[in-house]
């Protein structure tokens, strides 16, 4: 049985979500917090399975207590329970940041759990989260300099080879749980000169995606927008499928061209990179480097076996130790359809070799 922790300043909400998780036998809320100083306290004498989230709290908040955790370097694994809006959207991101490992909508009030979406919602993330790797909070980060020195010789390296140089190139990248901090490992290490346009099908909500979108653009040197339906596809821009939409890539008059579909979901999410890697299988393009990272559940292989049989791929995914959840990349993996297993901080270099720069 697996122990939870839910921190939450709200009476009725924590008996809500400690009923929920009480009615699942793999579950027991060991302990409740009112507030972040409350469960700073139970967190540094006792250990949790996961730990439930709440943001806005008196006296330490979601976020100072994420900050605490990490300046302690107290490892736990946190589900944030957010709000379904523009700023909550933000928020989760910060949390995810610094270390949340994912996040659930939180309910306006009780009446909204009887139809049992959260609930189901709520259980699911538990499992997962629960058998994830804890973030450990480390403050302790690879020098930023020397990685960037060595990333920029390598673009240099790469501007002079002319490999793939004819290609019409796309770079296909699916991530879940996790994904959103993994990519700021990546996106902000490739070069607005990259002789490819990046597509990314990262599960997340609507609202969500735009977000991230504009977080990863702040920290890169590529554009990174949320995709618009008909969008044409640019070399070094970067674009985040919309959540809550089935992402597509169409060629029109010889361009890469996006397109939203409203399928249900598929593999239980929505945009499910089986479609955009599927979608590929009728374009123009040469070839494609696929990449899969870290999330639960097999999103993307079968997209990627069916486009295999039809162009010339390159197929990235994350190894275990680097991922918070080794699902998607593991189903890949064994689908024997990886060309090649890298770590996390591997991956930019990876797609900066194999489709070059300008």
């Amino acid at each position: 049985m697996k122990n939870v922790l839910v921190v939450d300043d709200s009476a009725l909400m924590r008996r809500v979500i400690c009923d929920i998780i009480e009615s699942d036998s793999r579950f027991h809320v060991s302990d409740r917090a009112t507030n972040g100083e409350e469960a700073l306290e139970l967190l540094m004498r006792k250990t949790y399975d996961a730990v439930i989230l709440d943001v806005n709290m008196p006296k330490m908040t979601g976020l100072e207590l994420l900050k605490e955790l990490r300046k302690r370097r107290i490892p736990a694994r946190v589900i944030m329970a957010s709000t379904d809006t523009r700023e909550g959207a933000k928020t989760t991101l910060d949390a995810l940041s610094l270390g949340a490992i994912d996040f659930v909508h939180k309910p306006e009030n009780a009446r909204d759990c009887k139809d049992g979406v959260f609930n189901t919602r709520l259980l699911s993330i538990l499992e997962v989260v629960c058998n994830s790797k804890a973030s450990d909070f480390d403050v302790k980060e690879e020098d930023e300099k020397s990685r960037l020195e060595a990333n920029r010789k390598l673009i240099e390296l790469a501007s002079k080879s002319s490999r793939n140089s004819k290609n019409r190139q796309v770079v296909a990248i699916a991530s879940s749980t996790g994904g959103p901090k993994a990519l700021q490992e990546v996106i902000p290490f490739l070069p607005a000169s990259l002789k490819a346009p990046v597509v990314i099908v990262q599960h997340m909500p609507a609202g969500f995606t735009a977000s991230l979108a504009e977080r990863l653009d702040a920290l890169s040197e590529c554009k990174v927008t949320e995709a618009e339906d008909g969008d044409t596809l640019e070399n070094g821009h970067v674009y985040i499928a919309k959540g809550g939409k089935h992402l597509n890539i169409d060629t029109v008059m010889g361009k890469f061209v996006i397109r939203y579909s409203d399928e249900p979901t598929r593999e239980g999410v929505k945009p499910s990179a089986n479609y955009m890697y599927e979608s590929l299988a009728d374009s123009a393009a040469d070839r494609i480097v696929c990449v899969v990272m870290t999330g639960m559940g097999a999103d993307g292989t079968k997209g990627i076996s069916n486009l295999k049989q039809h162009k010339n791929i390159f197929v990235l995914t994350q190894d275990e130790d680097s991922c918070t959840v080794y699902g998607m990349p593991k189903s890949a993996f064994q689908a024997g359809l990886s060309n090649q297993v890298v770590t996390l901080k591997q991956i930019a270099q990876e797609i900066i070799m194999n489709v070059g720069v300008n």
